[in-house]
C-alpha cells in the first residue's frame, strides 16, 4: 500500500539505509528497555529497532500510516501503536513507568513545541535521540557566545546533556526537505545543574533577556532587575544575553525572587526517579 506524504503532518520519510544503521548504532536498543518512537512513518527505523527489543511503542498521528503499520505482514504484536497527536501525549498516561527512551524523525513543523512538551515530562525520560533540522540542533547544543545560543539552548541544557551526533543530507529523505538535518542525543539529567530560584521567575528572566538580542541585558531586563542586582549576580549589565551562561541567569532569578521557596516551583526533573 502506497502513502503520499502529507504536508500538514510534516512528513519526510527516511530511506537511507546507511543513516538508519548509524542511528541504530547510536541508539543501541536492548531487550528489557522501554522505547517509544515518535512519528514512525512507514517503519524505516521502527522494524530494525523492534528486532532488538521485546516490544516497541510508537506514536503516529496519521491514521493511514498507523493502519499500515498495524497490518504489516507477520502481525507482530510486539509493536504497540498509539494513534494520537504527540503534542497531546502525556507519558504518564501510557503507564510505562520511568526511564523511557524516546527516538524518532520529528516533524520539523512542530519540533520546538514538541521538545518543550517533552522537557515538561523529563522525569519519565532517560534519553532522547531525534532527527531534527540542523539549525535546531545547533541551537540546542550552542554555548554562550555563539549566535545560535539562546533561551532554547539554556532550557535544553538545563534538562538534558546535549550532544550533536552527525549530520544527515536532504537526499536521505523522500520527499527531500529543503533543509539539512542532524541527529542529536538528549540525555535526561537526574539532578538540576544549578539553582534557578522559583521556576516562573527564571523563565521570565530568560524570555525577557532574549527578547531583543541586540540590546544589552540591562535594557532587556530593566522592568525586572536593576543594574545593581545584575552586578550582584556576577553579570555585566552591558553584556548581551547571548554571552551569559545559564547558571548566571539562575542567580539573577534567585536574587530577584528574594528568598522565595523554590520548592514550590520545582522543575520536573527534580522529581525524576
Amino acid at each position: 500500500m502506497s502513502h503520499r506524504p502529507r504536508k500538514r503532518f510534516g512528513q519526510n520519510f527516511l530511506h537511507d539505509s546507511a543513516i538508519i544503521q548509524q542511528i541504530i548504532l547510536c541508539l543501541a536498543p536492548r531487550p528489557g528497555q522501554t522505547l517509544v518512537e515518535i512519528g514512525p512513518g512507514k517503519g524505516a527505523l521502527t522494524f530494525p529497532v523492534l528486532h532488538r527489543l521485546d516490544s516497541l511503542h510508537v506514536i503516529e498521528i496519521d491514521r493511514d500510516l498507523a493502519a499500515m503499520l498495524a497490518n504489516r505482514p507477520g502481525d507482530d504484536r510486539r509493536l504497540i501503536i498509539h494513534n494520537l497527536d504527540v503534542l497531546k501525549l502525556r507519558l504518564a498516561d501510557l503507564k510505562l513507568g520511568h526511564s523511557l527512551r524516546i527516538f524518532g524523525n520529528l516533524p520539523y513543523n512542530i519540533s520546538s513545541p514538541l521538545l518543550f512538551h517533552l522537557f515538561d515530562q523529563i522525569a519519565f525520560i532517560e534519553d532522547m535521540h531525534f532527527m531534527l533540522q540542523q539549525e535546531v540542533v545547533a541551537r540546542l547544543a550552542a554555548n554562550p557566545g555563539s549566535k545560535a545560543y539562546g533561551r532554547v539552548s539554556i532550557l535544553a541544557q538545563y534538562y538534558c546533556q546535549v550532544e550533536r551526533l552527525f549530520g544527515v543530507p536532504a537526499e536521505s529523505f523522500r520527499p527531500a526537505p529543503r533543509v539539512e538535518s542532524a541527529v542529536v542525543r538528549l540525555q535526561g539529567r537526574k539532578q538540576a545543574p544549578y539553582p534557578t530560584g522559583p521556576w516562573p521567575v527564571f523563565d521570565a528572566i530568560l524570555r525577557a533577556a532574549f527578547a531583543n538580542r541586540r540590546k544589552t541585558l540591562a535594557n532587556n531586563l530593566k522592568s525586572l532587575a536593576d543594574r545593581s542586582l545584575l552586578e550582584a549576580a556576577g553579570v555585566d549589565p552591558g553584556a548581551r544575553a547571548e554571552t551569559i551562561a545559564g547558571d548566571r541567569f539562575g542567580r539573577i532569578a534567585e536574587l530577584l525572587a528574594g528568598g522565595q521557596d523554590a520548592q514550590l516551583h520545582r522543575p520536573p526533573l527534580a522529581d525524576r526517579k
